[in-house]
């Protein structure tokens, strides 16, 4: 239960340095459990831990080996022992650990859906059944455990085929089958991050997401945006790898009558509340195939906020304490990049304080490993013109980058 006089927040995630400073501008006292500890987040939080430790000449490590959603809730405990804090902010990287969910709500309360609602949106294949129900398009899917029921399952569904982890986030895992043998191949490697593994119809067509409010029988959305997927330039070596976002999506008015009634029919159904995101397909027929729900804060957070002026973490506590959600009004011709960097091979971060448009910095002189996440680029202007700011920034960025040997 909450008090109507929140006064300090916890954010707790992957991806919190927007999250944070969000909460810090809307007045509250912010602290943070977060995985990578940059060096932004701790100028913005009184307090925070994190799971990474950074270290001059110490490697951050490989996420998809280190990280352990658990280990939050040591954090979390830590936190609470010496401050005071009256309840969480979620972000990525707790949606499919209800069990860990639960356990950090008992610490303290998480401000946003609860935990049967997380169940409800995240448990893929009931899900998607959920959506048939209410006729909304998504890809057929089923899950699998070995990879004979996979090859008949994808006969039945034709070929190409999606396979990715039953849990996970950021596009990590996922691969494309167009063949048997392709996805005997693709099964091995998807069995890396899960035993449980989703199968889906492959849609063809542009990557956006919806980030919305909703509150008791009042549902708006705030953008549709461009999502940014499996971008070379940025070393994501991941094919379906989140890479960033830019917000609009150039082309949002096409579709945004069909994402109204879809976005509306979902939050209402499963009675979601606060900040929320919906990660769609649009295919070549401009069908919106909806593929996952993010039910927390979203990576389009501080281009969501610059692009419409105002302040989502205020919004989100706002929908869910009082049920009043914001008038919006995007400014003209505003579009917003979030450029996500990664490491083009083992790397010495020097200090990238000194770029402006440049988020989740690591510390200096710390070494961050091949293919793992380096820093976030957030430019203004329009749609063109901040993507290429943003790439621009990139290239400076990975010409200041030392090959670890010179440690």
């Amino acid at each position: 239960m909450f008090n109507s006089d929140v006064r300090s927040l916890l954010a707790i995630g992957i991806d919190l340095v927007s999250l944070a400073s969000s909460a810090k501008r809307a007045g509250y006292q912010v602290y943070a459990a977060d995985y990578f500890g940059d060096l932004d987040l701790q100028h913005i939080c009184i307090k925070y831990k994190s799971i990474v430790r950074q270290k001059p000449a110490k490697s951050c490590g490989r996420f998809e080996l280190d990280f352990k959603p658990e280990a939050f809730l040591p954090l979390t405990k830590s936190l609470l022992q010496e401050n005071e804090i009256d309840a969480v902010l979620l972000s990525s990287g707790l949606d499919d650990y209800f069990d860990i969910f639960c356990e950090l709500n008992d610490l303290v309360p998480i401000l946003g859906n609860s935990s049967q609602t997380v169940k409800n949106v995240r448990e893929k294949p009931k899900f998607f059944e959920e959506l048939k129900h209410l006729g909304i398009p998504h890809p057929e899917t089923a899950i699998v455990t070995d990879v004979k029921e996979a090859i008949k399952i994808a006969a039945e569904i034709e070929y190409p085929v999606v396979l990715k982890p039953s849990r996970g986030f950021g596009g990590i895992g996922i691969r494309i089958a167009k063949s048997p043998q392709e996805l005997r191949r693709a099964f091995q490697e998807v069995l890396v991050f899960d035993d449980n593994i989703l199968i889906q119809k492959h849609v063809i067509g542009a990557h956006i997401s919806i980030s919305f409010l909703a509150s008791h029988n009042v549902v708006k959305i705030l953008t549709i945006n461009e999502q940014l997927i499996g971008v070379p330039y940025t070393f994501q070596s991941e094919p379906f790898g989140y890479c960033g976002n830019i917000v609009p999506f150039h082309s949002a008015n096409l579709i945004s009558g069909k994402c109204e009634h879809i976005t509306r029919k979902i939050a209402l159904h499963f009675g979601l509340i606060g900040s929320n995101g919906i990660d769609l397909v649009i295919s070549k027929e401009n069908v919106p195939y909806v593929i996952e729900i993010n039910p927390r804060f979203q990576g389009t957070l501080e281009c969501v906020e610059r692009v419409l002026g105002i302040n989502l973490v205020k919004a989100h506590v706002n929908a869910c304490l009082h049920g009043s959600l914001p008038t919006v009004r995007r400014k003209n011709f505003t579009f917003s990049t979030r450029l996500i960097l990664f490491a083009p091979k083992q790397v010495i971060v020097p200090d990238l304080t000194i770029f402006k448009e440049v988020r989740d910095i690591p510390f200096p002189k710390t070494v961050i490993e091949k293919g793992e996440p380096l820093c976030s680029i957030v430019t203004e202007s329009s749609r063109n013109d901040s993507l290429q700011k943003a790439k621009k920034i990139a290239k400076v960025i990975y010409r200041t980058l030392s090959p670890v040997s010179n440690l």
